[in-house]
């Protein structure tokens, strides 16, 4: 064993003596615990560190080796939406990541100066926080709260989840006395006995088997008149295969099957509900310092299929790195997923969020090796573009951040698992500011996030992802305490601050890291008070509750610069012939936005200020009555945008031009008037281009009204 895994050994062994030690089997069998808590996530132990700081005892139970969950898996790069957002325990963490990196010692393989110089893009030099970190030092932060705080961890102990029969959710782990938990068991035979339970996992093993109310999957966008849930096919535009890539083993050849990841009954009716899971993959800390770097290693599981459409994609032209590859300190990485084919593994998760332990380590195992094989692929196939290629091999996983010898986590990225139906389920309306909690226990402010779901052929017999939605544009919004406890029919003393209550978009922003901690911080909080009053976890007091919440730092409203959403119009609602965007044959125009409104449908398009003459939508136009109509188009104006955008408009034999200066606000809503044309009976078609374009050129949708004669 050389000197990276001495010292990683040394210090795992020194993890497992400071958890293991305070905790054995007898103490947990007779010691009734103030609070109970099933998962040593991020938000497990900032939950467990309010107990202790609130006088109580606690207990947290990890059914992995490792604690911090995501944090100390590989997601260094933090998600924050808004840093102003984040207070409490959470920002301590941050702030002792900053004073970590200001030790010399904590530099081994980068100077300081190199790391803050190579354009990392998290952390400020005023600031006393830092959003980017090793796997390992957050560990240390992690352990170190621990220790300073004397909490008990036990690892390596999983919820019994034994069905107590056919027909209940209900687990033999749980024991339940009426409406209350009064203990769980673990596989091994242990019992942790308490007054308030968290369920801090990713998974919601403990509020499922308690017989709590959850959903997995996307709802319906009727369940809570949401516009982004369920399937999004007219969102399908990040992410996304280049047009024309065949889905078949036999390019062309439908008979010989599906390549592997197709989903044949995809996508589904637009907007509605499924159980599909947007997809899991590993946050890779990757090291390019020789020393230090374990180079990609082929699996033996490799199969080439499963790579297949990667390679197609590069073939039909797909010019980009399939990684987001962010600087993390000392030379290594925080590596994410990226374009149509990367470190997701798209549909292939779906049963991850009920299935057993045993399945569940089949599917990690699953995850695994396609990304080891993906990474191998990247860096040595032949048919991956030589640049591209070259770029990969120079990376490798590191030698010590991870217990594997392969340099590889056990934490998988659980973007979405079970969701409680609890007291408040927060959506769309939440984080669009329609609606606003009043029971605020904590800020979100990340964009709704979904990763796709699945890979399906479309109309035209080609392979297209499904499932990505990337919509922000609004200001940090409350989170209710009532999407962290169940209704009182179900339990009344358990608080669930990662699986909450909350639908599969509005899940999509609150998901992050650092929301995670402020809610377990303030669940640890709702619990100590319940305990103390006496009461179930839903009828705590709430102005008690905010007020010692606001006394330790959490934030609660956003005071800062607030950002209206911008405002989708249903092209349905709208009067004449109207076609969007997302109806017209597109030439370029590949880039979407929603960040300007309001607009039409689901988004509009622009030609990012380049490839000018080469960009153009010729929206397609049936006149079913002739006669004279007023033309015009949907914009956002900006001060950026160009003042001489080409319309041409086709009507029959006849060809009409015209500039229109999009950084004028338009007339009619998102539309200005372009002027009037006669059309006869047949099709047409609308053009919009950018050929000697001086800005910015976005394209909408076109409308055509009827113009009477005078």
């Amino acid at each position: 064993m050389n000197y990276f895994r001495v010292s990683q050994a040394i210090a795992f062994l020194a993890l497992l003596c400071l958890m293991i030690s305070p905790v054995n089997a007898r103490a947990a069998d007779d010691k009734l615990y103030d609070v109970v808590i099933y998962g040593g996530t991020s938000a497990g132990i900032a939950a467990a560190v309010q107990v202790k700081r609130m006088g109580g005892s606690v207990v947290v139970i990890e059914p992995s080796r490792r604690i911090g969950g995501l944090t100390t898996g590989g997601l260094g790069q933090t998600d924050i939406g808004n840093k102003a957002a984040i207070g409490g325990i959470a920002r301590e963490f941050y702030q002792r990541v900053r004073k970590h990196y200001q030790q010399p010692e904590s530099w081994k393989w980068q100077d300081q100066d190199a790391y803050l110089d190579s354009g990392q893009s998290r952390t400020g030099s005023n600031e006393d926080t830092m959003w980017t970190f090793e796997p390992s030092a957050a560990l240390a932060i992690m352990q170190d709260f621990v220790r300073e705080h004397e909490i008990p961890v036990v690892i390596e102990q999983r919820l019994d989840r034994t069905s107590d029969s056919d027909t209940s959710r209900r687990v033999r782990g749980v024991v339940l006395d009426g409406q209350r938990i009064v203990a769980i068991k673990t596989e091994s035979g242990q019992t942790y006995r308490g007054r308030v339970f968290i369920d801090a996992t990713y998974e919601g093993d403990l509020l499922a088997g308690a017989g709590v109310s959850y959903t997995v999957g996307r709802e319906g966008n009727d369940v809570y008149t949401e516009t982004l849930n369920g399937v999004q096919t007219r969102h399908a535009k990040h992410h996304q295969f280049v047009p024309g890539v065949d889905p078949y083993k036999v390019p062309g050849d439908a008979s010989s099957g599906l390549l592997p990841g197709i989903d044949p009954t995809g996508p589904g009716k637009e907007g509605s509900g499924d159980r599909r899971v947007q997809g899991f993959g590993y946050r890779m800390c990757l090291t390019d310092h020789p020393q230090n770097r374990i180079p990609f290693a082929k699996p033996a599981s490799y199969d080439p299929l499963v790579y297949e459409l990667l390679l197609r994609n590069f073939e039909a032209g797909e010019k980009g790195m399939p990684w987001i590859n962010s600087s993390m300190p000392n030379r290594k990485t925080d590596t994410n997923n990226r374009a149509a084919f990367s470190t997701d593994f798209v549909g292939q998760n779906y049963d991850y969020p009920e299935a057993s332990h045993a399945d569940r380590e089949t599917i990690r195992q699953r995850h695994r090796e396609y990304q080891q094989g993906l990474m191998w692929t990247l860096a040595n196939h032949p048919r991956v573009p030589a640049a591209i290629r070259n770029q990969f091999a120079r990376w490798g996983t590191c030698r010590d951040e991870f217990e594997r010898e392969d340099g590889w986590q056990q934490q998988l990225y659980i973007r979405e698992a079970r969701r409680m139906i609890g007291s408040t389920v927060m959506t769309q309306h939440h984080c669009q500011g329609s609606e606003v909690a009043e029971d605020a226990i904590g800020l979100a402010a990340y964009t709704m996030d979904s990763h796709n779901v699945q890979r399906h052929v479309d109309a035209n017999g080609h392979v297209k992802n499904e499932g990505d939605v990337q919509v922000g544009g609004f200001s940090p919004y409350a989170i209710s305490y009532g999407c962290l406890t169940p209704k009182r029919e179900h339990c009344e003393n358990l608080l669930v601050p990662v699986c909450l209550s909350a639908s599969h978009i509005a899940f999509g922003s609150i998901r992050m890291e650092p929301v995670f901690m402020v809610l377990g911080q303030s669940s640890a909080t709702a619990a100590m008070q319940a305990i103390k009053t006496d009461v179930p976890v839903q009828a705590v007091d709430y102005d008690a509750l905010k007020q010692k919440l606001l006394a330790d730092g959490q934030v609660l409203a956003w005071t800062g610069p607030k950002r209206k959403t911008a405002a989708s119009i249903d092209p349905k609602t709208l009067d004449g012939i109207v076609i969007d965007d997302e109806a017209a044959k597109r030439t370029g125009f590949d880039d979407t936005s929603q960040m300007i409104g309001p607009f039409v449908g689901v988004g509009y398009r622009h030609d990012n200020d380049t490839n000018k003459g080469h960009q153009n939508l010729r929206f397609p136009v049936t006149v079913k009555q002739a006669g004279m109509y007023e033309v015009r188009i949907a914009y956002s104006p900006n001060a950026n945008r160009a003042t001489n955008v080409p319309i041409t408009i086709y009507a029959g034999s006849t060809t009409f031009s015209a500039k229109v200066n999009q950084r004028q606000r338009p007339e009619h809503g998102p539309f200005a008037t372009v002027g009037k044309f006669a059309f006869p009976i047949g099709d047409a078609v609308v053009e919009i281009g950018n050929a000697q374009t001086n800005g910015h050129v976005i394209v909408d949708a076109i409308q055509l009204l009827p113009s009477k004669q005078r």
